[in-house]
């Protein structure tokens, strides 16, 4: 007689990141069992360690048939879920636990575990626009020359002090200090050509991201494109001036940086391969560096795009 496989496409397999976010993290997996215990059997908590756990656990969901794999951690550990469920017709959900949050925060999904818990319970997923470069997935954005170095610097200054929004400033304080790398850059975009040698190349596919830190090109996000932001070649004080504007929302637009938008992008660098940051997660990668949209790759369980203010509904229909 054959076994019998157990029919859990209806259910719920939630990925609890323990080294991602808060430091509670026994209260968060007890907060988060008594909320599942309010949708009868539809959960099951997948809890690691170690954040190298994340794509076995996640595989092993998706080998159950779970219908719905939610990545409970932050930008980051939404970004690896995010890389295994494109395309394979499981859907995504979300309970915040990172330092930012940005995608929940964009998608209107609440930053409260048991509101998360209930939406994920009674909410519809609707598309989540990707971006990809050579292969691998974003959410938020992707990077080259100094910030994969502030990524770098940042994991030594969270082991030291534990992670906070304090600790990520720092880290680029520092980094911005000490960078002397510019790299020099061909870049192709929206139909245009143009050659750079600049400390930073940015690529965001978040538009509430963009808004938070008030630059231009959320709009061209939301209509389907990337926002490429070159900065231009700076010493390491004006780089050290332009982080602290970023934080304060003064860049502005063709003084501290140059804005392009499109769909495709390809940069070409000198070097055959380069660190590219993408998610707050830093991987060596070979060029030539193509960015493209991935539009229908993966549903995510969130609020409704009519909902009040969520600009990651259009900003997930976005980018």
């Amino acid at each position: 007689m054959s076994e019998q496989k157990t029919d859990n496409s209806n259910r719920i397999a939630v990925l609890l990141n323990r080294a991602s976010g808060a430091d509670d993290k026994d209260g968060v997996a007890d907060r988060l069992k008594a909320a599942f215990a309010e949708h009868g059997d539809r959960f099951e908590l997948f809890a690691f360690e170690k954040g190298d756990r994340l794509i076995p656990e996640c595989r092993r969901a998706m080998k159950a048939g779970y219908g719905t794999i939610v990545a409970a951690g932050g930008d980051g550990t939404i970004s690896g879920v995010a890389q295994e469920l494109a395309g394979s017709g499981h859907r995504m959900g979300i309970i915040p636990q990172g330092t930012f949050n940005f995608v929940a925060r964009g998608l209107g999904i609440p930053e409260d575990p048991e509101e998360a818990v209930a939406l994920l319970a009674s909410g519809e997923a609707r598309p989540f626009p990707l971006g990809e470069v050579n292969g691998y997935v974003f959410v938020n954005n992707a990077s080259l020359g100094v910030y994969p170095q502030v990524l770098k610097e940042r994991e030594g200054t969270y082991k030291r002090w534990g992670r906070s929004r304090l600790a990520a400033h720092w880290s680029v304080i520092v980094t911005f200090l000490t960078f002397r790398r510019p790299v020099q850059m061909k870049v192709r975009v929206g139909g245009r050509e143009v050659r750079r040698k600049t400390p930073l190349a940015f690529i965001g596919r978040s538009a509430f991201q963009l808004e938070h830190y008030g630059l231009e090109g959320a709009d061209a996000v939301r209509d389907g494109a990337f926002a490429l932001y070159l900065s231009p070649e700076a010493s390491r004080w004006e780089l050290l001036m332009r982080a602290l504007k970023l934080a304060s929302k003064g860049m502005v637009l063709n003084r501290d940086f140059e804005l392009f938008t499109g769909t495709d992008i390809v940069i070409e660098t000198s070097r055959k391969s380069q660190s590219v940051a993408m998610d707050g997660e830093r991987r060596r990668i070979e060029g030539p560096f193509r960015f493209r949209m991935l539009n229908d790759a993966l549903d995510v369980v969130a609020p409704s795009a009519a909902g009040p203010k969520n600009s990651e509904a259009g900003d997930e229909r976005e980018a």
